[in-house]
């Protein structure tokens, strides 16, 4: 089962563990560029479903600057560089035929389910949440009543634990980037500057105006061991 930090893939990995407490949970290493408070709900997690989160580690790269800085390549349509080197890759290199896949998605994704389905029908996929009808508020609401308080990230407004400055994000989401974490949004700005590639077709981070954008009807940022898949 693949871990995220994320609400959804906690609860999967409840489920999971509790038909089948063989099974494996494992979560390809981002923390580097994720909220500190990651850590704790990775061991508050681990401890309410009873078994350890492996973390498996690219062996090529560092963080998510080492992937830009490494490959030149900082986002293209709709897939990530980063993603795909740090998740995807670490995934396909540990997975062994004949493994069966658990990803933290519901009710709520059952396009971007389908999709991934169709293009990976080499892979035995059980979708935990599915069966059991829940959706992301359904997920959050089951960590709450388990007594975990949710990812910081989530208490701050965000719709997913990723990264901090994830380069999928859009003009809302890189405002309030900006406002909340201005540390990662300068870097970033740089990034784009030192790669000569922008994050946006019309504007540099640093030319963006802090009105542009709305965050709270922007898409939500997929980013998992799916990546560039589905």
């Amino acid at each position: 089962m693949w871990f995220s930090c994320g609400a959804a893939s906690a609860c999967a990995a409840k489920i999971v563990i509790e038909q089948n407490p063989e099974a494996e949970i494992l979560y390809c290493d981002t923390l580097a560029n994720e909220h500190p408070d990651n850590r704790r709900f990775m061991e508050e997690v681990s401890r309410w479903i009873g078994k350890e989160i492996k973390v498996l580690r690219s062996t090529q790269y560092d963080d998510i600057y080492d992937v830009f800085d490494k490959t030149g390549w900082l986002v293209g349509r709709q897939m990530a560089r980063c993603t795909i080197e740090l998740k995807r890759n670490v995934r396909e290199a540990y997975q062994q035929p004949g493994d069966v896949h658990v990803l933290g998605m519901g009710v709520d994704e059952l396009e971007r389910i389908k999709r991934f389905n169709e293009n990976n029908p080499e892979l035995y996929l059980w979708w935990v949440l599915i069966e059991a009808g829940m959706n992301k508020q359904d997920c959050l609401n089951m960590i709450q009543s388990a007594g975990i308080e949710l990812p910081a990230m989530y208490q701050m407004g965000y719709k997913n634990n990723n990264c901090i400055g994830c380069v999928k994000g859009g003009m809302g989401y890189w405002n309030k980037i900006r406002r909340d974490f201005p540390d990662v949004f300068e870097r970033m700005a740089k990034q784009e500057r030192k790669m000569n590639v922008r994050i946006f077709n019309d504007t540099w981070l640093d030319e963006l105006n802090p009105d542009r954008g709305r965050y709270e009807t922007e898409y939500d940022i997929q980013c998992g061991v799916t990546c560039g898949e589905s």
